[in-house]
């Protein structure tokens, strides 16, 4: 019997070693190398590619190619992908279990499967689970295609005449040409490479589903995100109703567009309508909430910053943050203190965005800065108040990009008044007549402003 060789594989980088270690050697992470089997290698028969590299052209030769988009059926997930399905590109939908993954490819593929040929290939469910599903969305789709298997090979066969396919999932396939089970760094590697191939030489659309590890990055190797053309997080709580769709890669349309989805009896539905989602209808009654126009893509929407302070029991005072980096929080509160005298060293400091949205852009620092203030004066906003512009470690308020677009938003939400970067004055300066356009060039110069009465 021939022995079987094994070599451990990092399932974070994808790194391999002979032998087990307690820390992979290239990414530095801890207990993430696993056993795999290593196949030897069949000698194939050499012959002749019938494919050959097409010669280098220079670039004043080479032609534009039109990206024809379909619409899903679905206009927020359309928003997402930057304005709808490109052919023979590969999506990928990651995100924690029971959040709705299936449910909206489901729908997905019900909707085109009414002009389009459309494949599910379902790994973890039978066809009739499937079938459930679709009656119980109340989903018209009779020339839906469905396939219960777990060999990738088979996927293969499948797909003559096919235009769109849903893999469910990435993780639950495998291929035959690694002994490793279905799951591996390995496996997961081949399989998405093979679905690669196929999408680009027969121009098929594939929509993949991934789990996702308890930290909420992607199971599997890093390269599972490379090979893709579009990356998608569904994200929210189970025990909400309301899911945020992002994109964080997209080679069609823009990385940092946001879907907002319902989930109801009858599935997944685009909301359209923000200001009950990101805007409390309590805010202004109570001290440290404040408002800012986010830009998210190409899209801007209202969002509100709650913060809460109070007395520090222990030595240590604790920070916590949800939807605002904690870097940027602990830099903001040293500002704070060291150029307007707010003091936070004995206060317990909590923060969290309205809505389960991430604020990643130096735009929301003002706002940030105004909710902190707020909290620790325990004196409230005014509701028809928001704010934008990116804080300095000198408490300077810098300009920033789509300055317009901001208070354009403020002006469609009904706001009165807007603080926002000195620098932005002269590109905002046509709404004067609509809303109060006050200018801030340091971060004293807006907690007078805000609360007038205070030294």
């Amino acid at each position: 019997m021939a022995k079987t060789n094994t070599v451990f594989v990092c399932s974070e980088c994808g790194a391999t070693s002979p032998r087990w270690l307690g820390r992979c050697p290239s990414c530095g992470k801890f207990n993430t190398l696993a056993e795999e089997v290593v196949a030897p290698p069949v000698e194939k028969p050499t012959k002749k590619s019938v494919y050959s590299l097409p010669h280098a052209r220079p670039l004043r030769e080479v032609g534009y190619e039109k990206f024809e988009r379909v619409s899903s059926g679905i206009c927020e997930f359309d928003n997402v992908l930057g304005g709808g399905i490109v052919a023979g590109s590969l999506i990928l939908l990651g995100g924690d279990p029971g959040i709705g993954k299936s449910t909206i490819l489901t729908q997905i593929a019900a909707n085109l499967s009414a002009k389009h040929k459309v494949l599910y290939f379902s790994a973890e469910e039978s066809c009739s689970q499937v079938k459930m599903r679709a009656e119980r969305l109340k989903l018209t789709c009779q020339d839906l295609l469905l396939v219960n298997g777990t060999r990738i090979d088979d996927l293969e066969n499948e797909l003559d005449g096919v235009e769109y396919c849903v893999v469910d999932s990435i993780q639950a396939v495998y291929t035959d040409d690694l002994s490793s089970s279905s799951g591996s760094v390995g496996q997961v590697r081949e399989c998405a490479t093979k679905l690669m191939r196929l999408a680009k030489s027969r121009n098929i659309t594939f929509f993949i589903i991934g789990h996702v590890t308890k930290e909420g990055a992607l199971a599997g190797p890093k390269v599972l995100e490379h090979i893709m053309d579009t990356v998608l997080y569904f994200e929210g709580e189970n025990q909400e109703n309301y899911r945020i769709l992002r994109a964080v890669k997209n080679r069609f349309g823009n990385v940092s567009e946001v879907g907002v989805f319902e989930m109801t009896g009858e599935g997944i539905i685009p909301v359209s309508d923000y200001s009950g989602i990101f805007l409390s209808e309590s805010r202004g009654e109570e001290a440290g909430c404040s408002v800012t126009p986010a830009q998210t893509g190409n899209r801007c929407m209202n969002v509100e910053i709650q913060t809460l302070i109070t007395k520090t029991t222990f030595g240590q005072p604790r920070r916590m943050s949800l939807g605002i980096d904690y870097n940027k929080l602990t830099l903001l509160l040293a500002v704070l203190e060291r150029r307007c005298g707010l003091h936070f060293s004995s206060n317990d400091v909590y923060v969290n965005v309205m809505g389960g949205i991430k604020l990643n852009e130096p735009a929301c620092d003002l706002a940030l800065c105004a909710a902190l203030a707020s909290a620790y004066l325990d004196k409230p906003i005014d509701r028809y108040t928001a704010a934008f512009g990116e804080v300095g470690l000198t408490g300077e308020v810098r300009a920033v990009q789509y300055a317009e677009k901001r208070v354009q938003e403020c002006v469609k939400m009904g706001f009165k008044r807007v603080l926002l970067p000195a620098k932005n004055l002269k590109s905002v300066s046509k709404y004067a007549d609509k809303i109060s356009i006050v200018p801030v060039l340091y971060l004293g110069t807006m907690i007078k402003n805000l609360f007038p009465k205070e030294d």
